[in-house]
Order: structure tokens, then C-alpha cells, then sequence
């Protein structure tokens, strides 16, 4: 069979096992895909278009994505707890709506001070939805479905982060202003979409009742609730480093590939691994391993990875194993990852930390970004930096292994 047809194949499974799903499921796989559609049709080219387009110096051009980062992550504790307070539907539906008026904003936007507050308002949308989003998947699914659903949500994640780019790189060839205004009529599509057929469901506080400021626990119990929780930080911690990892697809492979064809071809096979692996995994893990030994293998696979290009150098054959084998891994452990955010919180402010442990590993990633470019800076492109990004992964893999062994990860 060939490739094209695997992938089809494979697409089809998907499809049938969505259809297993309530609506309500359902559209949130959509939701997921579209956002990444739109978002990956225009982030890639927005430095392009600030720097040549308008031509914006490179400090200009950072503040403008810096803005952006800063205030998703900086907000993401915020949003889940508004989304715990509010009901998920009104932050998913908010959140769409703020980033189709930042992506609108951005096709018509020709000033600093407009270029950054449209910056802030797609960031401040992510920070809105995301927690929203992921806390309704699991409610909806159930605990029963739960691992089954989240691993239907990474490859319609991964999906949108195929089809973006290729969609975003023909408008863009039109104009940067088009891409932004389909980006935008996506969002809005999908803004009225939810709020026409996405249900009302309130989010669980303490002991199932539903959150709301005159119960026992307000806003300062909530937060409490959350913040005291030492497991549910250290498993944040220890899992921060596989998003430090992954994200080396957008920095270090990138950076040794040295050109646009191999850089493009790592986004591929990322997201083809995703699509086509995610199911055959995840059924497979279920069978043979807990949850937790789950965690463990795909936080030490991520090290891994990092082995191939240490051996091979900077050739395209170890840096696209690379990308494949940090792929498999994620696709091991993401079903597992958001499955546990959701166990540790015994069903009580799932968004809020759902939104807590986007902070933190957002947190992560910025440390993680600065310490790999440093070593990159005194290295060079020797074994030395691939090595190190492999401790990371074995290090948290072992982080890991010490929760499960202790039985910390296990309550529900």
C-alpha cells in the first residue's frame, strides 16, 4: 500500500471512530482542528509579513509575537478558572470570538500599538479557550472514553497543524491580508457554530457541586484548591520537560536542517506519524500498560529521539527520524497527559488546572528555549546539545517513574 493510501486508510479509522462520539465530542474534535487550521495558516508567516511586508525592525517584530505568548500563557490560569466559574461553553465561544477580531485586526493592522493589540487579543483568545476546551472534552466523554477521546483530539490537533501551513503558504502567496481575513471568517464560523449547537455544561467544584461563587469554595477556595496541590505540581514539573522537547521541532531541528524543504518536511512527518499512528498507539498502550508506565516510556522515548541526531549529525535522515520518533512519543503520551491532569483533580476546577499546567509548562518551554540556544551558542552543532536535551527527557521520565512508584499519580 502506498503511503498516500496508508494515510488514508488510517484517516478513515479516525472518521469512524469519531462517529462513535456524542455531538458534543464531535465538535470539539472540529473545534480543534479548525483552530489549529486557522492559527497555522497565519503565525508561520506573520514575522514575514511584519518584517519585509511592513517592513517593522526585528526588535518591532518581536515585541509583536513576544506579545502574543506572553499574554496566552500569562492567562491560562486565568481562563481556566473563568471557565470553571462561567461554564465551558461561554469561554470556548469568547475565546473564538476575541481571535477572530485579532485576526481581523491583523490583515488591516499598520501601527505598532494596533499590530500589538491585535497580538495581545489572539493570545488573551487562546488563553480563554484552551483550558475550556480540553476540561468539556473530558466532561463529555466521560471517564470511561476519556483516553479514547484525547487521542481522537491529537490528531485532529495534528491535522490542523498539516493543513494550516499548506493552505496559509497558497493565500499568503495571494496576499498576507487574505490569509487574515479567512483565518478570521474560520473563527467566526466556528464562534456561531458553537454557540448554536455546543451544550451548556457547568463545571464541577468541590464535591460535584456546581462552581459558583456563593458556594463553599469561591474564587480563594478555588485557587487554594488548586495551587496547594503538590502531586498534581510535580507531575506539572516533570512534564514540562516533554514539551521542552517537542518544541525543539520549531527550534533546534529547524536551526541544524539549515533550509526551508527539510524544515518543512519535519512538520510533515510529524503530523503524518500523529495521523496515522495515534489510534494503533494509544489501543496498543491500553492493552499492555498503566497509565503511568504510559507516562514513563513516552517522556524517555522523547529523550531518545535526541540520540539519533547526536550519532548522525545534522544529516536530514537523523534529523527527520528525530522528528518521527519525538511524534511517536507524543502520541504515547498525550492521551495519558490530559488524562491525568483530570484525575488529579478528582473531577473538582478541571479547567483551572488545566489552565495552571499550561502555565506551566509554558513557563518551561521560554526557560527550556533559552537554555538549548545558549548551549547552542557555546557548542555548536557538536553531540553536546543533543545530549542534553536527552537528559532532559530521561531525567523527567525517572521524575515520573518516582509518582507512579509512590502511588501519587494513581488517585481519582
Amino acid at each position: 500500500m502506498t503511503t498516500t493510501a496508508t494515510t488514508r486508510a488510517k484517516a478513515g479509522g479516525v472518521w469512524r471512530q469519531t462517529r462513535t462520539f456524542d455531538p458534543a465530542v464531535r465538535l470539539l474534535f472540529l473545534n480543534q482542528l479548525t483552530i489549529n487550521l486557522g492559527f497555522y495558516m497565519l503565525m508561520p508567516y506573520l514575522a514575514a509579513h511584519l518584517a519585509d511586508g511592513l517592513s517593522m525592525a526585528a526588535w518591532a517584530v518581536g515585541l509583536v509575537l513576544g506579545a502574543r505568548n506572553l499574554s496566552q500563557q500569562g492567562m491560562f490560569l486565568v481562563g481556566g478558572a473563568l471557565a470553571d466559574r462561567l461554564g465551558f461553553k461561554p469561554l470556548i465561544v469568547a475565546g473564538c470570538a476575541l481571535r477572530t477580531v485579532g485576526f481581523g485586526a491583523l490583515a488591516f493592522a499598520q501601527s505598532l500599538p494596533t499590530l500589538i493589540a491585535a497580538s495581545l487579543a489572539t493570545g488573551l483568545a487562546g488563553a480563554l479557550f484552551n483550558p475550556a476546551v480540553r476540561a468539556c472534552l473530558a466532561a463529555e466523554a466521560g471517564e470511561e472514553r476519556r483516553v479514547e477521546a484525547f487521542a481522537l483530539f491529537h490528531a485532529y490537533y495534528q491535522a490542523g497543524i498539516l493543513l494550516g501551513p499548506l493552505v496559509g503558504v497558497a493565500l499568503t502567496g495571494v496576499s498576507f491580508r487574505l490569509t487574515c481575513v479567512v483565518a478570521a471568517v474560520l473563527f467566526a464560523g466556528l464562534t456561531v457554530v458553537q454557540l448554536r449547537h455546543l451544550p451548556v455544561r457547568a463545571s464541577a467544584g468541590a464535591a460535584g457541586e456546581a462552581a459558583g461563587p456563593a458556594g463553599e469554595e469561591g474564587a480563594r477556595g478555588q485557587f487554594r484548591t488548586v495551587l496547594s496541590h503538590r502531586t498534581f505540581w510535580l507531575f506539572s514539573l516533570a512534564m514540562t520537560g516533554s514539551y521542552v522537547l517537542s518544541f525543539q521541532v520549531y527550534l533546534a531541528l529547524p536551526l541544524a536542517a539549515g533550509g526551508t524543504g527539510v524544515t518543512t518536511a519535519l512538520f510533515v512527518v510529524s503530523a503524518l506519524v500523529a495521523l496515522a499512528g495515534q489510534l494503533r498507539i494509544t489501543a496498543w498502550t491500553r492493552r499492555r500498560l498503566s497509565r503511568e508506565r504510559c507516562l514513563v516510556l513516552g517522556l524517555a522515548l522523547m529523550g531518545g529521539a535526541f540520540l539519533v541526531p547526536a550519532a548522525l549529525g545534522r544529516g536530514p535522515v537523523g534529523l527527520l527520524l528525530c522528528a518521527a520518533v519525538l511524534a511517536v512519543a507524543n502520541a504515547v503520551l498525550h492521551p495519558y497527559e490530559m488524562d491525568t491532569v483530570v484525575a488529579l483533580s478528582r473531577g473538582r476546577w478541571v479547567a483551572t488546572h488545566y489552565g495552571l499546567y499550561n502555565t506551566v509548562c509554558g513557563i518551561g518551554i521560554t526557560l527550556g528555549n533559552l537554555g538549548t540556544g545558549a548551549l547552542l551558542d557555546v557548542t555548536g552543532w557538536s553531540a553536546a546539545p543533543w545530549l542534553a536535551l536527552c537528559a532532559v527527557g530521561l531525567g523527567c521520565a525517572a521524575a515520573m517513574a518516582l509518582l507512579a512508584r509512590g502511588g501519587r499519580l494513581a488517585a481519582d
